[in-house]
């Protein structure tokens, strides 16, 4: 029989202001039939959408995500924000009974209701602190995906962060030659250290093969790495962003080389499947994959840094600072 949990209350995480978070009470909802409590245990930080929020680099009247029903409203301060939960079942269904580990695209928060059809439930043994990549390396097939075929084919990709190595990984598990570029030396060694040739971004272009690469993927959220891309193009080459650049200005020279070798710009983004793979591929069967990779991508050496979720300021400055061993963050929860 279900027992009933009634007057529950929570603490979020709020973004106040530019580069300003806080902790604030919430009250939860009546978890209804076919709705969980779920504790959480763990939730990560992601250093491209999450970081724009926190240093005040996105529209304030833009939807926060339409495609995920915990995320309501803009982001206009304050609101709170995160995709990336995962937690025990406090109170649970038939369907995913109490104890079981489950993954939730949902803001920091510590307790939650959520409807079980809204959870991803992790295999036994699974751990909660790697899991929090989960919606990194769903991103990051989602992106080996719009590259499409690579086999035998050089990729160049831009940016060494926690969504850059997977895909990168996933491009070279498809049958790439990966050259990737970052600009420390501690993501370069890193990447090295998983089996991917990286070299500083001022190197990359003499790293290349004659006339340059089919595809660049752009995964560094720098702007003028955008623009750097294109002469690593070969004729009718791509760039394919996966970048977010918010309300930053990208300046691209789209001159008489852009115009006359017919290269293409083209972004990626993890909210939707594109038409040209809906015969093959939905959301549910590339969530069920990027499970299944959980337990085959070297996570734990993307899983540098922990901070408790009273410590959330601190953990975002790390990340915002660029702190040497800092690439992926997660918050830990009494």
């Amino acid at each position: 029989m279900r027992r009933e949990v009634r007057g529950l209350s929570a603490r979020r995480l709020l973004f106040l202001a530019p580069r300003r978070v806080g902790l604030a009470p919430v009250d939860l909802p009546e978890p209804g039939p076919g709705r969980l409590v779920v504790r959480t245990r763990f939730s990560g930080i992601s250093t491209g959408t999450e970081l724009l929020c926190y240093r005040g680099l996105l529209d304030p009247d833009l939807p926060l995500d339409e495609r995920l029903g915990a995320l309501g409203g803009s982001f206009r301060y304050p609101f709170p924000y995160g995709y990336s939960c995962v937690g025990e079942v406090e109170l649970g269904t038939a369907a995913v009974p109490a104890g079981t580990t489950v993954f939730a695209f949902h803001p920091h928060q510590d307790r939650f209701v959520v409807a079980e059809d809204d959870v991803v439930v992790l295999p036994e043994g699974t751990d909660p602190r790697a899991a929090t990549l989960f919606p990194l390396v769903e991103t990051a097939l989602q992106l080996s995906l719009d590259a499409g075929q690579v086999a035998h084919e050089t990729v160049a990709v831009l940016g060494l962060g926690a969504v850059g190595v997977l895909t990168a990984l996933l491009l070279q598990r498809a049958g790439a030659t990966v050259l990737a570029a970052d600009p420390l030396e501690e993501r370069r060694e890193l990447a090295g250290a998983l089996g991917l040739p990286a070299v500083a971004p001022e190197d990359l272009l003499a790293g290349l093969p004659p006339g340059g690469v089919p595809l660049v993927v752009e995964l560094s959220g720098s702007p003028a790495a955008l623009a750097g891309a294109l002469p690593l193009l070969a004729h009718e080459g791509t760039v394919l962003v996966g970048s977010w650049y918010g309300e930053q200005p990208v300046a691209l020279p789209l001159g008489g080389a852009f115009h006359r070798r017919r290269l293409t710009l083209r972004s990626s983004q993890v909210s939707t499947v594109p038409a040209r793979l809906g015969d093959r591929w939905d959301i549910p069967r590339r969530r069920r994959a990027a499970g299944a990779l959980l337990g085959e991508l070297p996570l734990a050496a993307l899983a540098t840094t922990e901070f408790d979720f009273e410590e959330a300021a601190l953990a975002y400055a790390a990340l915002d600072g660029r702190e040497p061993g800092v690439l992926h963050v997660a918050l830990r929860y009494p």
